[in-house]
This record gives structure tokens, sequence and C-alpha cells, in this order.
């Protein structure tokens, strides 16, 4: 039996959270799957959350998605991060990079959400 992981799925687009949510569950169903819809929501989830992975949207109100995986890189600094995004320019790739986390193009499919997934289990 796997071991029960912990996702963090960030977007302001609560249809976006709910398609990762089944994604993420149909290739692990024992994984926990929290949500947080902006990016102080998320700081504030970490603090009592040990995500092995965050997925991140780039494009949200309040606190943008890049800043955000700042402050959750040092807050969680073993998880893998990634934006998932429909900004695929390159200034935001090559932020993602600086930053050291992952980089997926909106919208997420099941393949790519279970490569993703492969490279944790």
């Amino acid at each position: 039996m796997n071991e029960t992981k912990t996702v963090l799925v960030i977007d302001d687009s609560r249809v976006s959270r709910l398609m990762a949510r089944q994604f993420i569950l149909s290739r692990q169903p024992g994984w926990l799957v929290e949500e947080a819809g902006t990016g102080e929501e998320a700081i504030e989830k970490v603090k009592t959350l040990s995500p092995v992975l965050i997925l991140i949207d780039v494009n949200m109100p309040g606190m943008g998605g890049l800043a955000a995986a700042e402050h959750l890189r040092a807050a969680c600094p073993d998880a893998h991060i990634s934006l998932v995004t429909a900004n695929v320019q390159n200034a935001t790739r090559n932020r993602a990079t600086e930053l050291g986390i992952g980089f997926m193009e909106k919208p997420i499919t099941e393949a790519r959400m279970h490569a993703l997934i492969g490279a944790l289990e």
C-alpha cells in the first residue's frame, strides 16, 4: 500500500482545482488533496500541512502565483512545486526555473498530471 501523501492545489478557479483533484486521485486514490483559492490562503495552509506536491496557478487575485511560490518554497523546502498556468511566456518559465520549481501548461490533462505524480511515487 502506498504512503499517504498530501498535495496542495492553489488556483482561484474552483473548476481547475476540482479537475486537478480528480486527476490526482485517479492515480493515487489514497492521497490527501487540499485546496486553496489564493496565494495567501496557501501560505496559511502550509503552516499545518506538509505537502509533497504543490500545484499553483500564476494569475490569481491578491498575491500572484510566483510571489506565493517564493514563500511556499521557503516554507516547504522539500516539496515539489509546479506552476500550472496558461501563461506560457518565457519570462514566466525563466522565473520558475530561477525559483527551482516546475512548469505545467494549462489546460491540465490526466496524462500530464499522472506523469508529474509518477516522479513522486
